[in-house]
């Protein structure tokens, strides 16, 4: 596969990726939506559009987070990061993409047994098995693994390390 073969692939999974997203949350607005018409038009609260609304929303943060953010808009020290030389920032690339990367790591292995052993709990209102509804951890802490791993690797090969301050980004 060449460059802008693979590169034309990672812009359609990310399209697809923001779908999902897009698909999330407009199941979470038309479930408030519902919500608010039964609670105040029909005088008849339900309970499990609150559990759509907070899986929903769940898994839209950390769907978003795994797929769809850009370094540019990953929280970091902008104040210093922003104003040091490139070789420094790749240092800082490295180190925390490393360190996060290993941290994840040692975590996830806790983590999958966590939400595989609540397949024994079902939520209150819908009776979905509670490790579906927190499956979507397990799919972000790989995610991150995976692209802080990418982060330690071009940092090492000396690509350019992402920009985060705004009035930056474009020199």
């Amino acid at each position: 596969m060449t460059f802008e073969q693979s590169a034309a692939l990672g812009r359609w999974l990310r399209r697809r990726a923001e779908n999902v997203t897009v698909a999330l949350l407009s199941v979470m607005f038309a479930t408030f939506v519902i919500q608010i018409f039964f609670r105040y038009v029909l005088n008849n609260p339900i309970g499990w559009s609150e559990e759509v609304i907070i899986t929903t929303w769940l898994w839209t943060v950390l769907w978003g987070a795994a797929f769809i953010l850009g370094e540019a808009e990953e929280i970091r020290f902008d104040i210093i990061y922003s104003n040091i030389s490139e070789g420094t920032r790749r240092v800082f690339t490295a180190i925390t993409g490393a360190a996060l990367a290993f941290m994840y790591g040692i975590s996830l292995p806790a983590a999958y047994r966590y939400v595989s052993f609540m397949k024994v709990e079902r939520s209150a209102y819908l009776h979905v098995p509670i490790n579906v509804m927190y499956s979507v951890y397990i799919i972000f802490t790989v995610a991150c693994i995976v692209r802080y791993c990418w982060l330690v690797y071009q940092a090492i090969l000396g690509a350019k390390s992402p920009m985060t301050d705004p009035a930056k980004v474009g020199d």
